[in-house]
């Protein structure tokens, strides 16, 4: 009997040493770098994805009559016109955005979001 008490206390032992080594072994791989061009797609995709939901915005609210469909129009214009600029420099960078142009347009998308929301 204490055999097998012995035993059950060495299998559990040996198992629970185990998993320490493979967790170890597992964390301790590095993770590949994000390749810089697609991360310069992803922000122009998430650019592109602000200024859609906000026209999605833009069109409840005048459909829900915060504002008339002139001042709809005007806010809609102006998103337009950004996202001409984000697609104007993702022309540069072939299909993507640098850190800081994501940085400039989402501060233009800030203004344009207060106008939006007042």
């Amino acid at each position: 009997m204490q055999r097998i008490v012995r035993a059950l206390g060495c299998c559990a032992l040996v198992a629970s040493l185990a998993a320490c080594v493979i967790t170890r072994q597992q964390t301790a791989q590095p993770h590949p770098e994000p390749n810089p061009h697609e991360m310069a797609v992803h922000r122009f995709e998430q650019v592109n994805g602000r200024i859609d939901n906000m026209g999605h915005h833009i069109d409840t609210r005048v459909n829900e009559g915060h504002y008339p469909p002139p001042e709809g129009g005007a806010l809609r214009r102006r998103l337009d016109t950004i996202r001409q600029e984000a697609h104007d420099m993702a022309a540069q960078h072939g299909g993507g955005l640098t850190g800081d142009e994501q940085r400039v347009l989402n501060q233009e998308l800030d203004t344009a979001a207060a106008a939006i929301n007042r």
